[in-house]
């Protein structure tokens, strides 16, 4: 069979947010069984450090009727892009089968990972968050901020939306656009003048910005909370303070890559605000009953996603199946 090509508009035409959900749960899971290999990826700076270069490999057992995958995304990050309306994250993914080591398919990493990244933080809601959370704030109104609210839509009963941008203007944009979503009415979403004022009792936050230092501040959240800690993504960078960090039950989607790579963590440590203690486990070891989540309706719960390879894997092992009629 010959290498199959999937583009932008297959792979959002072939995976739809519910679907997707479902399937990175089942990538999470299987990676707390053992049943994933999933290394630390590599990353590169660009000479002059506008953007980066990242490598991230891993192999996926059977999930859901799936064959064994393995394979790679190789991804560019450039910030800058967006000041020429551009997607920031560029790359592909490519998609083996493991029996003979045959490449199955390739498909568009943008797409990929705008869809995957928000459906992880939906599978973290679903499990870490109130049952009755319905007021979200989103810190940045670019792609992720476009897919985290159909995300947060599709696993809770949205009251009310705000948004925030270091752009007003763009997050003006967001919310008139948004507003045609399904389930919200032209009032439930508002773009705010402030980050404080978007996360003001809030009882769901998901952070997507490009941010390098924090935009959001852990004596801004209101007990109860669920955090989504979702753009940045580097040792250096950051989006929450260390009192977020320190306010809240901690989980990650891999230990191994927040240790290495996850700034809002790293920086938090360094100001002796956490210990490494306060990471309380993975996402998937949650699903698998093997830790608690949440445990009373008053703490904050904070998900810091990185984005793993075994998440673009089994999306794009669904897409393919769809793609080939498998």
């Amino acid at each position: 069979m010959p290498l199959l090509f999937l583009d932008h508009a297959d792979v959002e035409s072939l995976l739809p947010m519910a679907e997707c959900i479902e399937v990175v749960e089942g990538a999470l899971r299987s990676l707390a069984r053992g049943e994933a290999v999933q290394p630390l990826r590599s990353a590169l700076w660009m000479p002059d450090r506008h953007g980066l270069l990242a490598v991230m490999p891993g192999m996926l057992g059977r999930l859901d009727g799936g064959d064994p995958v393995a394979g790679v995304k190789v991804i560019t990050v450039m910030p800058g892009n967006h000041a020429h309306g551009e997607e920031s994250h560029q790359g592909l993914v490519l998609l083996f089968e493991q029996e003979r080591g045959r490449p199955l398919a390739l498909l568009d990493a943008t797409a990929v990972t705008a869809i995957r990244t928000a459906a992880a933080s939906a599978v973290a809601t679903r499990a870490l968050a109130r049952e009755d959370a319905g007021d979200l704030a989103l810190l940045g109104s670019g792609t992720q901020a476009r897919s985290h609210l159909e995300a947060m839509s599709a696993v809770r009963r949205l009251r009310r939306v705000r948004v925030w941008s270091r752009n007003p203007e763009s997050a003006r944009r967001f919310a008139e656009m948004g507003s045609r979503g399904p389930g919200l009415t032209p009032e439930a979403i508002e773009a705010m003048p402030s980050a404080r004022e978007a996360v003001e009792g809030a009882d769901l936050i998901c952070t997507v910005t490009a941010a390098t230092e924090p935009v959001l501040q852990g004596d801004w959240i209101a007990p109860g909370a669920h955090v989504n800690a979702v753009g940045a993504c580097t040792p250096r960078a950051r989006e929450l303070d260390g009192a977020a960090v320190a306010r809240s039950r901690l989980f990650v989607d891999r230990r191994e890559s927040a240790l290495a790579e996850a700034g809002d963590f790293l920086l938090a440590r360094s100001e002796g605000a956490v210990t490494d203690d306060h990471i309380l486990g993975e996402l998937g070891e949650v699903l698998e009953g093997r830790i608690p989540g949440r445990q009373s309706q008053e703490e904050i719960t904070l998900f810091k996603s990185l984005g793993i390879a075994v998440e673009d894997l089994a999306a794009g092992r669904h897409v393919y199946r769809k793609a080939s009629g498998g």
